[in-house]
């Protein structure tokens, strides 16, 4: 069977496999060419760099101490993987665990490059907009393709060697790598999230609410870990959150068009189905390098938005044509080009929709603002209930898109085909991805770049970086939602190829065989699979915000030690500096600690779900988890990008500016959100798609494992092991709400002072 698909294949196939290789190279080729022009540009005063050196330290500093805490976990993995593998056959087993450690490195590697030279750039882009708008903004947002254009070779290169090595068999060599990607993200977006969020409400709630100090003053001894969190968990943290997204969608269309071969029985089909992705991922490259290169404003009048947002209308444009040229030459079938272009259309109906529900253009955002006249109450209230409603036209959107694909390949049409439109739409989703990733990493770049300038007492740009930041919150938040959007269709594409999996996959299914499997709300043990599928998003966002709160808690105490016990330091007095160091090492112990708790959730509780409620329960455990995991991120990101910028209106002179009354509950407000929008809602991307990848993964062995192959339910072995993982992860759970011994030291000093 591994030469069949090798030889049913054209030489043009081949030539194209070699081309969409060469596509990615271009990819790494640009990538480096943009990091040599923007570390080419001025670094600043000798102040600014002191500064950007603190920044980068720290974050250098976390990701070290994240790579060595997390390599048992994937040596555990690469066990566990190597033997879900083995019955078919050494080289698919070994193939898939190395290919899982390949996925890791590619998602760290893809993260660590967009950190790297984010906090390199920030003081570059600060420098650059003392004399040109225009060229800060260059800057910033050329940094973010570096990591842009990483994201997106990275995982065409992995997946298309590994095609060219196993094939049709390179499905279940390419969930290992899928899974190796899920992983890592997932562990970058908790600990990042955990780290930036835990030092900026500690920041804001002792600088700005306490002491009256301005956001990013150098007497505060939380800033530098405000700003080498704001690199560590968007830039690494979306950038292998993307890159998850991007490597899942590509791995569920493959299973999914090896299905369709197998059920019509013509090889042919399945080759097809198996290129047209591949396409469709080379031109992807190549048109955000398009984008990425076209991104400049014309003079320092021109807004950053219309510039960014040209780049990425142009990206998508060009991406759609070619899509319709090889969907009608090659493929021979329209559907696949109307069935991506509904991932672009749903892109930017993602963008638009999340920019509407958390800029303070529209009114939304307005409301929040209003309300913080009257107090943190109806400030929180406002901002939920903005939250609530936009997670509802979220949802409507993408199942627009997913009915879309319905309407495309007809009611004639079998489940697979159907499933195999929804992948292709997550495909053209993120065709766009180098564009998204460089609009997301300009984010906390520009954010810094402000910071350095305040921290430095720089004041020749602080109108330009002021407004490069303003339209950084923008664009972070919107590509949130395009991250949540991609997250989904991923996770809706592995579903749909679970069943496939069930049936056996590859040669072994067929449309009877897919109908021995039949996934129906209606038997209890799928309602019971999907109730605590539905819960396992609200668990796990309840472990990332009390992670956040603990950490905040020791670094406000320490931002008031130092306040009340350095002399001088609030005073401003020259050469009087805070001990960020403290800080910083907080936020490190704290995120590192808290990461494995989440991970192990994430990883266990399908297998868990699978070995008591067999794999009809396992089903419904991951349609649970994507109708609520959506739901309740878009929710979280929403509502805390809309008390972001409800305070930022407010402190640019709304309702009585900075100091006032409505500035304080703004501030409330936001310090509440910053959990929401960058720690539990972003993190929840990355579990639902681990928790359908290991549904994949373990598929066929809980249908081995049951009363026959027929049986709906595990045998006695299964629900043994299903104990013993249910043991480790209430251990975890356990562990993960005890206090720790540095907040009950604390705790006790503050009582002990109180009692005096």
């Amino acid at each position: 069977m591994h030469e069949s698909m090798k030889s049913g294949m054209t030489a043009f196939e081949h030539g194209t496999l070699w081309a969409v290789l060469v596509c990615g190279v271009i990819g790494i080729l640009y990538a480096l060419y943009l990091r040599r022009q923007v570390l080419a540009a001025d670094k600043g005063t000798d102040e600014m760099q002191r500064i950007a050196g603190q920044i980068q330290e720290g974050a250098y500093a976390y990701l070290t101490r994240q790579f060595k805490t997390i390599l048992s976990l994937v040596g555990i993995l690469f066990v566990a993987l190597v033997a879900s593998g083995w019955s078919a056959g050494i080289d698919i087993a070994l193939g898939r665990g190395i290919a899982f450690f390949l996925g890791c490195f590619c998602s760290a590697f893809t993260g660590y490059m967009g950190m790297t030279l984010a906090v390199q750039a920030n003081v570059r882009c600060a420098h650059a907009s003392r004399t040109s708008l225009a060229e800060g903004m260059v800057i910033a947002f050329r940094s973010g393709g570096v990591a842009g254009m990483f994201t997106v070779t990275m995982g065409l290169v992995g997946a298309t060697v590994i095609f060219m090595l196993f094939y049709e068999r390179a499905t279940e060599v390419l969930l290992g790598f899928g899974f190796g990607g899920c992983l890592l993200a997932l562990f970058m977006r908790v600990g990042g999230g955990i780290y930036t969020k835990a030092a900026d409400v500690g920041a804001d709630l002792v600088g700005k609410v306490e002491a009256g100090i301005p956001e990013d003053d150098p007497r505060n001894a939380a800033v530098i870990a405000d700003q080498v969190g704001d690199n560590v968990g968007d830039c690494a943290g979306m950038a292998a959150d993307i890159f998850e997204s991007y490597e899942v969608t590509l791995v569920a269309s493959m299973i999914l068009a090896l299905a369709h071969g197998a059920v019509t029985g013509n090889p042919r089909d399945a080759i097809i189905w198996i290129m047209f992705p591949l396409m469709v991922r080379g031109i992807g490259v190549l048109t955000s390098i398009l984008g990425i290169h076209i991104v400049r404003m014309k003079n320092d009048d021109e807004y950053p938005l219309d510039a960014i947002s040209k780049g990425f209308i142009w990206s998508a444009a060009v991406s759609g044509v070619f899509f319709f040229f090889i969907a009608r030459y090659y493929a021979n079938d329209s559907r696949l080009f109307w069935a991506t272009l509904f991932g672009i259309i749903m892109a930017v109906a993602m963008y638009k929709l999340t920019e509407y529900y958390t800029s303070g253009k529209y009114k939304p955002v307005q409301e929040i603002a209003r309300a913080a006249q009257t107090g943190p109450a109806t400030t929180i209230l406002t901002g939920f209930a903005e939250g609530l409603e936009s997670s509802v036209y979220s949802l409507l959107v993408i199942a627009g898109c997913i009915f879309g694909s319905i309407l495309v390949f007809g009611a004639e049409a079998n489940a697979v085909e159907i499933l195999y439109g929804v992948s292709l739409t997550g495909l053209g989703m993120l065709t766009t991805t180098g564009v998204i990733i460089s609009m997301d990493t300009y984010g906390p770049i520009s954010d810094n770049a402000q910071g350095i300038s305040e921290m430095a007492g720089i004041e020749d740009n602080s109108a330009n970086v002021e407004t490069l930041d303003a339209v950084g919150n923008t664009t972070k938040a919107a590509t949130k939602g395009i991250a949540i959007a991609s997250a989904v269709i991923a996770a809706v594409s592995l579903f749909g190829s679970f069943q496939s999996k069930l049936a056996g996959g590859g040669e072994e299914v067929s449309l009877a065989a897919l109908q021995k499997f039949p996934i129906q709300i209606d038997q209890p043990t799928v309602f019971i699979g999907l109730l605590i599928g539905g819960a396992m998003p609200f668990l796990f966002s309840s472990m990332t915000i009390r992670a956040v709160s603990r950490a905040a808690f020791l670094i406000i105490n320490e931002v008031r030690r130092q306040f009340h016990e350095i002399p001088g330091l609030m005073e401003g007095k020259e050469g009087v500096l805070p001990e960020s160091g403290k800080v910083v090492d907080i936020c490190t112990a704290s995120a590192i600690r808290e990461l494995i708790a989440p991970a192990l959730l994430a990883i266990l509780s399908p297998a868990i779900v699978a070995c008591w409620l067999g794999w009809p329960g396992l089903g419904g455990f991951l349609g649970g988890i994507i109708v609520s995991g959506m739901l309740l991120a878009v929710l979280m990101c929403n509502a805390g990008g809309g008390w972001d910028n409800g305070k930022k209106m407010i402190e640019d002179g709304l309702y009585g500016g900075k100091g006032s009354e409505a500035h304080k509950a703004g501030v409330v407000g936001d310090t509440v959100g910053d959990p929401f929008k960058d720690t539990a809602g972003p993190a929840l991307n990355p579990l639902i798609k681990v928790m359908n990848l290991v549904g994949l993964l373990i598929a066929p062995v809980i249908v081995a494992g049951s009363h026959g192959l027929n049986s709906r339910l595990p045998g006695a072995g299964l629900v043994v092991v299903g104990i013993v993982l249910a043991a480790i992860v209430v251990v975890a759970l356990i562990m993960s709400k005890k206090t720790t011994k540095d907040i009950a030291e604390v705790q006790q000093k503050l009582e002990a002072a109180s009692g005096e």
